[in-house]
């Protein structure tokens, strides 16, 4: 079987920065063990797969050791695809059907939106371990679905981290993420950085799903519904996040397509 798969740059417009993300549109149904396989092949934190469904599109995403439930970087990936590669007209609304219910894609302008479920979090006693794994001082940590939001006191703090993986990973949660109020001289309102060794991504270049997360908690924080957001990864990545306090979050980013090959399953 031939099938062609492309390699997105997603949360960025220039390429080599961002979060990698491959792209295959299927034309026929596939195993979940032929997907897993392909991503494992990708080695990419994100494999996303698509299949048209009468007016829908089905998504779902792996990991290089495991699928997962929601992803927003290879989802904008993937509308960046379905558009960029014709499948569907730029100004088509996109739904997709996926373990998180349907989530829509829409251009803005020259950013893609994402229509997300939030993700609330809930006050939590921390392990010890997560404690030292960061290493630093922490001023909140909250839980969510995702795991653990913990926020620190500077963006510099947040930049400069190097948590022990092997303690994050003995954590019994998907993955733990670190915030902070943005540089008073940024145009960011808040940095993050986002850690799933537990998931085979030790970091992840730039998270769509954190920001499910950090929408609601930043909001409750500095009173307000739009944020302009930044992921401190060694790639880095810029996130628009709009948050009215229900139960939706609207994330936009830019994408940039990198490469595209055919994958060969003989």
């Amino acid at each position: 079987m031939k099938q062609t798969i492309i390699q997105v740059d997603a949360f960025t417009n220039t390429p080599f920065q961002g979060n990698p993300a491959a792209v295959c549109v299927l034309e026929t149904p596939q195993s979940t063990e032929w997907m897993q396989l392909i991503a494992r092949e990708m080695n990419l934190s994100e494999t996303a797969f698509i299949l048209k469904q009468e007016s829908d599109f089905n998504l779902r995403w792996f990991t290089p050791t495991t699928e997962v439930p929601l992803c927003g970087h290879a989802t904008l990936a993937s509308a960046h695809v379905l558009w960029t590669e014709g499948y569907l007209p730029p100004e088509e609304v996109i739904n997709f059907q996926t373990l998180s219910g349907l989530l829509k894609a829409r251009l803005q302008g020259d950013w893609i939106e994402l229509d997300f479920p939030a993700n609330p979090s809930e006050v939590t006693t921390p392990p010890t371990e997560l404690v030292t794994a960061l290493g630093v001082n922490i001023k909140t940590i909250v839980q969510n679905s995702l795991g653990y939001l913990v926020e620190v006191e500077s963006a510099s703090i947040v930049r400069d981290l190097q948590p022990n993986f092997s303690l994050l990973k003995t954590l019994s949660v998907p993955g733990v993420i670190v915030t902070s109020v943005g540089e008073s001289n940024s145009e960011y309102d808040f940095v993050s950085r986002f850690f799933a060794p537990e998931l085979g991504v030790d970091e992840d270049p730039v998270t769509g799903a954190a920001h499910c997360c950090l929408a609601p908690f930043w909001r409750n924080k500095l009173q307000q519904d739009e944020f302009m957001a930044y992921q401190a990864s060694a790639r880095g990545g810029v996130v628009k996040v709009k948050y009215d306090g229900g139960e939706r979050v609207f994330l936009q980013g830019q994408a940039v397509t990198v490469m595209k090959g055919e994958l060969w399953d003989k």
